[in-house]
C-alpha cells in the first residue's frame, strides 16, 4: 500500500486531500496541533484506509522524525501542507513584529525542507513532494508581506530540489482563495463566505499525485480546467 504524509491533515485542505488519498487507497500519516481535531479526522479517515495520526508541531525536529518514522518504507508521497498566517491582523512589514516573522519561516519554509530531508532516504523513483504555496509568494499584497515571503522561499526551494532530483516530481501547488480558519483569520470579522470550499482544489492537487507532470508551480483551478 502507497503511502503519503500530509501535514496540516485535521481540517480545510489538508483534511480534504486527505479523504481523496484514503478513498484512492493510500495509507496516511497524518499531524496537526490541535489533537482533538486530529483524532476527529483520524477516525473519519481510519474507516476507510490506514491511518496514523500523530499530534505535533512540523517545527519541532521530533515530531518530523516521528512522522517519516510513521510512514515507514513505502513513503511515496510528502505533502508540506501545514502552515501558519503569522501575525493576525496582517500588519504593514513596517510594523512586522520580527520573533513572529522567525516562527512563520519555521513553519513554512524550515519545516518542509527537513521533512524532505528526513524522507527523501525513503522515496522510491517518480514519487512526489507537493508544497502547498500561495498566490501572496508571486503577488504584493499589503500586509501579505511576512506569509508571503515564507511561500516565496519555499517555492524556491521546490525549484532547486527539483533540479537536483530529476528522479522525483517536485510540485509547488497554489490551491487559490479557500474558505478556511487561516483565511478567516486574515480578515478577521470580515465575511470570506464567497471563497470556495476547500474540496474545491483537491482535484488539482490530486491530479498532481496521479498524473506525470514535470517539476514545476501549478494552480489548482487550472489544473482542473485542463483536465490534467
Amino acid at each position: 500500500m502507497r503511502t503519503a504524509i500530509v501535514t496540516g491533515g485535521s481540517r480545510g485542505l489538508g483534511l480534504e486531500l486527505a479523504r481523496a488519498l484514503a478513498a484512492a487507497s493510500w495509507r496516511l500519516v497524518v499531524d496537526a496541533r490541535d489533537s482533538a481535531d486530529l483524532e476527529r479526522a483520524r477516525a473519519e479517515l481510519a474507516s476507510i484506509t490506514d491511518v496514523v495520526a500523530i499530534a505535533g508541531d512540523v517545527a519541532d525536529a521530533a515530531h518530523r522524525t516521528a512522522l517519516v518514522k510513521a510512514a515507514g518504507d513505502e513513503l511515496e508521497l510528502l505533502v508540506n501542507n501545514a502552515s501558519t498566517l503569522g501575525a493576525s491582523p496582517l500588519p504593514p512589514l513596517a510594523d512586522y513584529p520580527l520573533a513572529t516573522l522567525e516562527h512563520v519561516l519555521a513553519v513554512n519554509v524550515v519545516a518542509p525542507l527537513a521533512l524532505a530531508q528526513l524522507a527523501l532516504p525513503r522515496l522510491p523513483q517518480g514519487a512526489r513532494i507537493v508544497n502547498v504555496t500561495s498566490d501572496a509568494a508571486v503577488e504584493a499584497y499589503e500586509g501579505w508581506g511576512g506569509y508571503g515571503a515564507s511561500k516565496a522561499a519555499l517555492e524556491q526551494l521546490s525549484n532547486v530540489l527539483a533540479a537536483e532530483r530529476p528522479d522525483l516530481r517536485v510540485y509547488a501547488v497554489d490551491p487559490g482563495d479557500m474558505n478556511t480558519r487561516m483565511h478567516q483569520d486574515a480578515f478577521p470579522g470580515e465575511d470570506i463566505s464567497d471563497r470556495p470550499p476547500p474540496r474545491d482544489s483537491v482535484p488539482g492537487l490530486m491530479a498532481l499525485v496521479d498524473g506525470d507532470l514535470p517539476s514545476g508551480r501549478y494552480r489548482a483551478a487550472e489544473l482542473v480546467a485542463v483536465g490534467a
